[in-house]
């Protein structure tokens, strides 16, 4: 008589096991690799195209990624709607070649998906790559952090602007917002000669802007706190503080910190000026930098002063231009502005 038995399994030694383990490891690893695809948003302005196929070609082979998609930009539409082509095409990292517009524009898609977003930068400010450190002028630099780099997720500046119309719009931004002699710098600003020099534009546009006694007249509320009413020059709402030509308009901003840093202007003549130049351009910008600058006292004045806050609501008695991450964004009554903390994915080196 036959008797139906139940095979023995085969005996795996925990080598065995270890090895099998590790092998289908690696072929997920792999096939997980090769299903990544990253996505170019960029604005033929201002990239070199076929240099810049040719190094994302490079750089998407060595760290095993899949055929990058293109994505162009145009006069209508500086990247919202390439970027969300890009991730409706099923890429997982957008990387905006461009100026801070474009960098903002792709962040205003990007940060409500589950992308991350990486910087090429090519535009005068690059106020974004600036304050996370990045390489400006190296294009195998800068896709090599894009592809084998990590994701870091920064805090994201949500944006409400109020028009004389009674509309609104809301934006997001990624370095600062402000009105004063910066909206007015930018609205001052010859674009033909920004284009042959650079940031070097803006040093004419700011003495225009420097003769303009105008004040900002308005009332504030912080926080959900008592409204307020001031005068001043200036206000800028910034989530990261540094600039073009080694200026470091708001020295404790942390792009990472839930919190925005508020900056108010309120110069009384030359010598009120001559204060706040003296801060930004001396104190900020080099005696902030040396070892040990943290136990030195810093100077304080009435001409400007500095505010942390996760939310600001301002309403203006008359009209002013107001700007966004370094582009002029028209005339507004008031905004209202929140933080979004870690609201934004983006590619850095590797620890």
């Amino acid at each position: 008589m036959t008797t139906d038995t139940d095979p023995t399994p085969p005996v795996t030694s925990g080598a065995d096991a270890a090895t099998a383990s590790s092998t289908d490891a690696s072929t997920d690893s792999t096939a997980s690799q090769a299903t990544r695809v990253a996505a170019v948003v960029y604005n033929p302005i201002k990239v070199d195209l076929d240099a810049v196929k040719a190094a994302v070609a490079r750089a998407e082979g060595a760290a095993g990624w899949g055929t990058t998609l293109w994505f162009e930009t145009s006069e209508d539409d500086a990247g919202q709607g390439p970027a969300r082509e890009a991730v409706e095409a099923g890429a997982t990292m957008v990387i905006a070649a461009g100026g801070d517009g474009t960098v903002r524009a792709v962040a205003e898609t990007v940060h409500a998906s589950d992308a991350s977003l990486a910087l090429l930068p090519s535009g005068t400010g690059n106020l974004l790559a600036r304050n996370l450190k990045l390489t400006l002028e190296d294009l195998d630099n800068s896709l090599e952090t894009a592809f084998s780099g990590e994701d870091r997720d920064i805090d994201l500046g949500m944006l409400e602007i109020r028009r004389e119309d009674g509309s609104s719009s809301e934006h997001v931004y990624v370095v600062m917002t402000g009105l004063g002699i910066d909206a007015k710098m930018l609205a001052n600003t010859d674009d033909d000669l920004k284009k042959k020099v650079g940031w070097l534009a803006y040093v004419k546009a700011l003495v225009a802007t420097l003769r303009d006694e105008n004040q900002l007249v308005f009332r504030y509320r912080i926080d959900g706190g008592k409204q307020r009413d001031m005068h001043a020059h200036t206000i800028i709402v910034g989530n990261c503080g540094a600039l073009p030509a080694n200026i470091v308009l708001l020295p404790d901003a942390a792009i990472d910190d839930g919190l925005f840093d508020i900056l108010l202007l309120r110069p009384k003549g030359v010598r009120g000026w001559a204060h706040i130049l003296f801060k930004v351009f001396w104190e900020n910008g080099v005696v902030r930098r040396l070892p040990f600058a943290d136990k030195l006292p810093g100077t304080e004045n009435e001409a400007l002063r500095y505010v942390k806050a996760k939310q600001i609501e301002v309403e203006l008695k008359s009209p002013e231009d107001i700007e966004v991450d370094g582009d002029g964004f028209g005339v507004a009554t008031g905004f209202r502005t929140w933080i979004a903390p870690g609201g934004l994915t983006v590619r850095v080196p590797r620890s």
